[in-house]
Order: C-alpha cells, then structure tokens, then sequence
C-alpha cells in the first residue's frame, strides 16, 4: 500500500512511525513533513490546508490510503474532497468534524442528546456575553467557538480576567473570526483526561487513555501551549471509569452524530474532566491528539493500517485493537519564548546520542544544509519513552533529553511526576 500522511508536526511524525511498521506498506509520504518524518517517508513540499494539491498528487502517486493529521483541513472538508475523488481516507468529514471546529455546536449537541458537560451558554453579542459574565462567580471558563490552535479557552480566576477573554475574542479579535461567538461556562474541577476512541460512526472501540500538560511551565503555570508533554495511562483512571465514559460519552455522541446525518469515521477525541462522581466532556477535537498521540501508539500492538481500513470500511466491529501492558511518558522540547515569539532556524544537536530504547519525535523541525537539523517552530521535538511504569518510562525520557541540544531550548521537567502517576 501506498500511505500519505498529511501534516507537519509530532503527530503526524508517531503516525507515520506508526504506520511504517504495517508489513502492508511499501511507500509512505508526508505533506509537508518535518526532519524527523523524512527519515521514514518522502516528504512533499504541500501544506496541509492545499487541498487542491494534495487530491493533486494522491492521484498521480496512486494513493490507497491518505491519514489526515491536524483539525484545520479537516475543518475545510478535506476528507470530502479525496472520498470525491476516490480515495480512501482516515478522518471524518466537513460536518462531522464541527464537532471540534465549532464550540458553540459541540454543546448543543451534548445538551441536546443529554450528554455530560459543564453547564454553559453560547453568545454572539459581545454586550449580552459581557451582562452574564458581571453576574457570574469566579472561577469560570471562556472559550471562542472556532479553531484556535489550542490557546482559545481561557480558565478565569476573576470576573475581571473573564472579561478580558472575552474582549480579546470578541472585539479585539486576537482569535480571528474564532471568536465571533463564545461559550461562557462552569468551572469544573477534577482531573483531566484525554479518552480517544477510533468509529467507523457505529461501533466505538476505546483507546488507551492519556494525560497532557497544557502550560508552558513547571507546577501548572504560565500561559496554555498546545502541550508540553504527556503520558499514559493515568493511574487515576480506572477500567470502570473507562467504561462509564465509553458507554455514558463516546458511543452516545457517535449515535447523536449520526442521527443529526453526520457519520463520524475516524478518531474521536474527548477531553474529560474527572471528579469524585461523574466524568463530563471539556472539549472534543476530531483526530488524534497531540502530544498525546505520541505516547498512545507506542502502546499500540494491533496493525494501526489494519484499524484504519476497518474504521473506513465500516467493519470495526470485525476486528481486535490490543495493547501493550506497559507505560508511556513525552516531554516536550520547545523554542525559547514560545508560546510567544521565538527564533527558529537553530541547529539541533544530540539527536543522534539517546539510548535506543528512546524515540524522539520531531514537531517544528526542518533539514537545512549538510543535513544539518534545524528548529522551524514553537514545540520542536517531543522525546518519548517506554517503560513498565510510569517511573521508568519517565527516568528514561530524563536521563535522554538532557543529551539533546539547541539555543534556548526548555521543557518543563516535572510531566508524570506526582499522585496523578
């Protein structure tokens, strides 16, 4: 099979990692790629959102098989289009992706079909947002409706830092047309979750679960990032929980997916917030997550190419995902500044002295002259590890990134440390 993976980060590095290991393969191609993807694949020089080109070159290269990485293509209907085409693809469609592209969607779907969530209402007047806000207790949560890559929801401590969310998404724009509407909603508070599932839009078979870390710092603090690290599973997270989130979240978001004519074949990813009672939905996206993914499908024993068919076929139910009895930890390198302003182009070093038992995954990379590895972005490499516990995979990872090198680099060095683990 011929396999093209469409994306650039860390992500779509596991992914292809991932797939390369499927004895169905023979060829396998990244757009746009990174460094670390070209070692594996043969990148092609098309951004993720250039539709057009990408139905393109599937075509000319006889693709059997397109993965489809980040949210924005999907947003933009990027699986409608190769499905026109004739080209099977992983990842759901325009209308069933809303379910992450749009919040304001997402909520009414789950008050609607009396799925678990924050209590919460929706606005596109900025007056009216800000008249509910004043007569609300802190804390409280602010989210813009669209994409937002991660940074559009906001966790205010007071009514005042409230307020300015909203005037920052509302009126100064800083989230683009993201922000034309908001969701004003409850505070809850708990332990957070990623629960993924893989659907082919009837059938909800549940991956390992994983926790990530949002903010840029040490002990939770600093601005949100699109995630520092992450590990899995969560100790916290027990079989029974597993079960109530499968059969209480997951299958009845697919079944109300489908009734609203919205077949969901792909990835469904749930973010949870865990209390002593009941686990509610945060937040869905519609693909793998990210820095998740990274320490989700090293965990993986089935034939991720095998899911994926069966996904699309509609034969889930027709085949057996299992799982390594093992522990997962990533950490996150990032570019000095970020989640604000950094510099890029900066030499990599070290790649080549980690153990072999360590993966790392490149995100904001890019091959420059000689060979030489640069950093192209704000996350630029994610280095994960495997261990029988969560200990052991995290020492591991420890004991490697500090062997990795590059001007400004930093990582936050307390991911899967604590009671969470």
């Amino acid at each position: 099979m011929k396999i093209l993976v469409v994306g650039g980060g860390g992500r779509e590095h596991a992914l292809v990692w991932k797939i390369s290991k499927s004895p169905k393969v023979t060829e396998i191609y990244t757009a746009p790629g990174n460094a670390g993807t070209a070692q594996i694949s043969q990148n092609l020089d098309i951004q993720a959102t250039d539709i057009d080109s990408l139905v393109r070159v599937a075509q000319e290269k006889k693709i059997d098989l397109a993965v489809i990485g980040p949210e924005v293509p999907l947003a933009e209907g990027i699986s409608d289009r190769f499905k026109s085409a004739g080209i099977p693809v992983f990842g759901p469609s325009k209308a069933a992706a809303q379910i992450e592209t749009s919040k304001v969607f997402a909520k009414d779907l789950m008050q609607r079909y009396n799925i678990p969530s924050a209590k919460s209402v929706s606005f596109d007047s900025y007056v009216k947002a800000k008249e509910y806000i004043e007569k609300q207790k802190a804390p409280i949560v602010i989210k813009a409706d669209g994409l937002a890559a991660g940074k559009g929801v906001t966790v205010a401590r007071t009514i005042p830092e409230a307020l300015s969310a909203l005037t920052d998404a509302m009126q100064t724009k800083v989230f683009g047309k993201a922000g034309d509407m908001v969701v004003v909603e409850e505070y809850l508070s708990g332990r957070e979750v990623s629960a993924l599932a893989f659907t082919d839009g009837e059938t909800v078979v549940p991956l390992v679960p994983a926790c990530d870390y949002k903010t840029v710092f040490d002990g939770n603090q600093g601005t949100n990032t699109g995630g520092m690290g992450s590990y899995s599973p969560p100790g916290f997270y027990m079989p029974s929980m597993a079960n109530k989130v499968k059969t209480n979240i997951m299958e009845p978001t697919v079944k109300a997916l489908f009734r609203e004519k919205r077949l969901y074949q792909g990835v469904l990813y749930c973010g949870l917030m865990i209390s002593s009672t009941d686990p509610k939905v945060l937040e869905y996206n519609c693909r793998f997550g990210d820095p998740e993914t990274q320490v989700i499908l090293p965990r993986l024993k089935t034939d991720l190419v095998d899911i994926m068919l069966a996904v699309i076929s509609g034969k889930l139910n027709q085949i057996k995902v299992e799982w390594e009895d093992n522990a997962c930890v990533g950490v996150v390198m990032a570019s000095g500044g970020y989640p604000g302003k950094y510099k890029t182009d900066l030499p990599i070093t070290g790649l080549d002295s980690v153990d072999k038992d360590v993966t790392v995954f490149h995100a904001g990379t890019k091959t420059g002259a000689s060979g030489v590895i640069l950093t192209s972005g704000g996350r630029v490499l994610n280095v994960v590890a495997v261990g029988k516990t969560i200990a052991e995979a995290r020492a591991k990872v420890y004991a490697n990134i500090s062997r990795i090198h590059f001007i400004g680099a930093h990582y936050r060095r307390d991911i899967a440390q604590g009671k969470e683990c």
